[in-house]
């Protein structure tokens, strides 16, 4: 059993944090960054493919993570993909000893550097979950026996910012009935609404991670707001990010906080420090200096 799945099945906070992948071949500053979160937190995403922008493999440097040490959580997009080349991939990860998997749809082509690139869609987040409990169960999608079953312990994501936040919900708990026993969320700000989101889903028995997305100005803050659907910062952080001196030292600050706000309320954290990870760390250290 792995270190995360250990974690949130002993009920104890979870930190996990992001990595994105090279855009290339050189991998020296991903395993620099690997080995500073090393043993900092519990497990770490590799993304694939974020933003429709071209990377080295999610596959490729989960299996890096994991050879350095470092537990990874292996990001599986549908975008890309048909079904048939998502099971090759789950059943290789599988191989390569990769134990979580978080199943995503993916953001759109229009979103990236690649606009020509065409979509495929073939299937969802919740067909993806459910064909890869089908492999833990030693059936591929059309239910043909495999020699082998996969052992993936399956998440997903949730934007609990989302209005109306019903169909959230029913999303959230089709994924559940299709295999995610873990979900991280889009990036929380507003604590009080967030409860509230968990309000709505007590009971379902999935571990809820926050997303905790390190804020390094009040421009950005802004942006998130003017084009991130689901997200929303408060007036009062952004007037806070506005008036520092050091406004990234105000972001960690602020991120701390968040950190020990969620203890008692989810099974954990996950630190998205896109661009500056070296940050996740100075983070963690400063949320233990405000408990």
């Amino acid at each position: 059993m792995g270190i995360l799945k250990d974690k949130l099945l002993s009920n104890e906070f979870v930190v996990t944090a992001e990595l994105c992948p090279p855009k290339g071949a050189d991998t020296a500053p991903f395993v620099a960054k690997a080995h500073l979160l090393k043993g900092k937190v519990d497990a770490v995403n590799v993304t694939d493919n974020q933003r429709a922008i071209m990377r080295l493999s999610s596959l490729a440097a989960a299996y890096i993570l994991k050879r350095e040490g470092v537990e990874p959580i292996y990001q599986l997009i549908c975008r890309d993909k048909n079904r048939i080349a998502l099971q090759s991939d789950l059943l290789g990860a599988s191989a390569l000893g990769i134990e979580n998997v978080l199943a995503l749809t993916g953001d759109l082509i229009t979103a990236g550097d690649n606009k020509t690139a065409k979509p495929v869609f073939d299937i969802e987040s919740v067909q993806l979950l459910q064909i890869a409990s089908a492999l833990n169960h030693g059936k591929d999608a059309n239910g043909a026996a495999l020699k082998g079953a996969t052992h993936f312990f399956l998440g997903s994501s949730v934007n609990p910012g989302s209005t109306p936040i019903e169909p959230v919900v029913i999303k959230f708990e089709q994924k559940i009935e299709a295999g995610a026993r873990f979900f991280q969320t889009q990036a929380v700000f507003d604590i009080a609404r967030f409860k509230g989101f968990m309000k709505c889903v007590q009971g379902s028995g999935a571990k809820i991670l926050a997303g905790i997305l390190l804020l390094k100005s009040a421009k950005m803050a802004r942006f998130l707001n003017d084009n991130v659907p689901g997200v929303k910062v408060p007036d009062h952080l952004i007037e806070e990010l506005e008036k520092s001196a050091d406004p990234i030292k105000t972001g960690i600050e602020i991120a701390a906080r968040q950190v020990n706000e969620f203890r008692g309320i989810c099974a954990g954290v996950h630190i998205m420090c896109i661009g500056s990870e070296e940050r996740t760390i100075d983070i963690i250290e400063q949320a233990k200096q405000l408990q």
